[in-house]
């Protein structure tokens, strides 16, 4: 493609059109698994507490406060909750609004700097890729935020794509600025920082330096801060220690440690993409060409693509700790790389080319489909059973104990209205170096110690508490009714492989007898 703009823009009409065809298809099945562990179950409770609270500047964990990521997720989670109701697709409707997010501003933009076919391609490629479509229903921060990035950097490039043909680009520079804010919303510093490192190397190997000046906009910063500023603001006079928190111990001091879990080798990044891409094998090999590298500097959108694609991947490789979905901001680029290695192999590509293309497309899509077949057939990594159980007969004001584990998809499941208490070895001095629901919300009670004091309970303070309700509920592992006597005379009303749900009366004989609940006699 030459740096010469295309006849044709795309037509409202069809844009539209194309924007509800992506959303439908990457809905499409956003409902069909229950929600996992921990992930899913996480951030999904945490939208859940936002809801039954009404503090929707706060978000908690367990009932306090959660600032391990910012907000936006929580946002459009909870307000997806109250419109369409508690369950899997309005939990999942943040990262399908990101992978939209992506998916339609590439098409728009491939469409208006290199042509309607290749646009419908990247589209295509990015709707089969497993590791975009599962993404896209997966609810975490990640695709939320490759969303925003992709947003970012297409909206700067367009505003300089258009500078420099003579036309208005202002408007998407601002607009440029608003989305960065929103991805700082979305998991903090690398929402503007990634961004603009790719659109400053891209600019700079254009030999464009002095274009670097007008992306500076006085309108976009306002627009930036009065988007992201304030929330960080309100946190930070709530809790004194926010910024510390927040910015250098989960950002910093998370970016350059080595005690976090998922450490993986540096590889790994371009080893993954490789494995997820390998069914476009020959598009990867003519990406990579010696005489198609070389040309690069002269094919602007091409140049942007692989700067992109490279200093996602190199970003995300310098860390050890390393998760799949960190790398999702570097997808949509190397669709189009692939994209363009097809679209302009030759006036004639061969038939079987051809045929292998859309026949790998095909395949793609139908494994990301096998996978959420499986997912949803076996749901063994959820507690969805259990709290549903627990939704059909708990009652308002019975206290929920969970023990040794912090089950993070209960509270949603069961539509709990309290927070439950977690009873665990709190008082041991290992738990700021470990990574885990523990240091999660270990972190999270150094904002609310009070609240912390009844959420979370040393083991020999639970006779008591279970002593001060009528009927309690506790979830635990199989054998802990072997070590806690009044469980042995409790109800077992659900029991599954690794965890079981105990209904406590108080009121039993034998429970009060294994208690010792002062006051209350053996007759009840």
């Amino acid at each position: 493609m030459s740096d010469s703009i295309p006849e044709s823009r795309p037509h409202p009409r069809e844009l539209l059109t194309a924007g509800l065809v992506l959303f439908a298809l990457l809905a499409l099945t956003a409902w069909a698994r229950p929600l996992m562990l921990p992930d899913e179950g996480r951030y999904a409770g945490v939208a859940w507490e936002m809801l039954r609270s009404g503090d929707w500047a706060t978000p908690t964990l367990d009932g306090m406060p959660f600032f391990h990521k910012p907000p936006l997720f929580y946002w459009i989670t909870a307000a997806a909750m109250s419109v369409f109701g508690v369950g899997e697709w309005s939990a999942r409707a943040a990262p399908l609004a990101g992978a939209w997010l992506a998916g339609f501003g590439m098409f728009a933009f491939v469409w208006r700097w290199a042509g309607r076919r290749q646009a419908r391609l990247v589209a295509m490629v990015l709707l089969a890729q497993p590791l975009f479509y599962i993404g896209g229903q997966f609810a975490n921060l990640d695709m939320l935020v490759a969303g925003c990035i992709t947003a970012t950097i297409l909206l700067a490039a367009h505003s300089v794509l258009c500078r420099e043909a003579g036309l208005h680009g202002r408007l998407a520079l601002v607009a440029a600025y608003a989305f960065a804010a929103l991805g700082v919303l979305s998991k903090g510093l690398i929402g503007m920082v990634l961004p603009g490192m790719v659109i400053v190397v891209w600019m700079v190997l254009r030999g464009r330096m002095r274009g670097l000046l007008g992306m500076l906009s006085l309108p976009g910063l306002a627009a930036f801060l009065a988007i992201a500023a304030p929330w960080f603001v309100a946190m930070q006079m709530r809790f004194p220690e926010f910024f510390d928190y927040f910015f250098l111990e989960q950002h910093f001091r998370r970016f350059t440690g080595t005690q976090f879990n998922n450490a993986q080798p540096w590889w790994f990044y371009p080893a993954l993409l490789l494995l997820f891409h390998s069914l476009w094998l020959p598009w990867i090999v003519r990406t990579l060409m010696p005489s198609r590298l070389a040309t690069l500097r002269a094919d602007s959108i091409r140049l942007l693509m692989g700067v992109w694609a490279f200093l996602i991947v190199g970003f995300f490789s310098l860390p050890h700790s390393k998760l799949v979905g960190y790398i999702l901001p570097a997808l949509a680029p190397l669709a189009y790389l692939l994209c363009e290695a097809f679209a302009n192999a030759g006036q004639s590509p061969r038939k079987t080319m051809v045929h292998w293309w859309y026949g790998a497309s095909i395949v793609a899509a139908l494994m990301s489909l096998g996978a959420i077949a499986y997912l949803s057939l076996n749901p063994d990594n959820s507690n969805r059973a259990l709290a549903q159980v627990l939704r059909s007969e708990h009652a308002a004001g019975e206290p929920v104990f969970m023990l040794e584990r912090y089950h993070y998809d209960v509270a949603l499941y069961a539509r709990l209205l309290q927070p439950p208490v977690v009873v665990d070895a709190w008082n041991d001095p290992g738990i700021p170096r470990t990574d885990n629901w523990r240091k999660e919300l270990a972190d999270a009670s150094r904002f609310a110690p009070e609240a912390a004091k009844n959420l979370l309970l040393l083991p020999e303070r639970l006779p008591s508490a279970l002593c001060l309700a009528p009927v309690s509920w506790v979830m635990g592992p199989p054998g802990r009714a072997d070590s806690l006597p009044f469980l042995a005379h409790a109800k077992v009303v659900y029991r599954a492989k690794e965890v079981v749900l105990w209904r406590v009366e108080r009121s039993q004989a034998q429970a009060v007898n294994s208690l010792r609940c002062e006051g209350m006699s053996n007759a009840g």
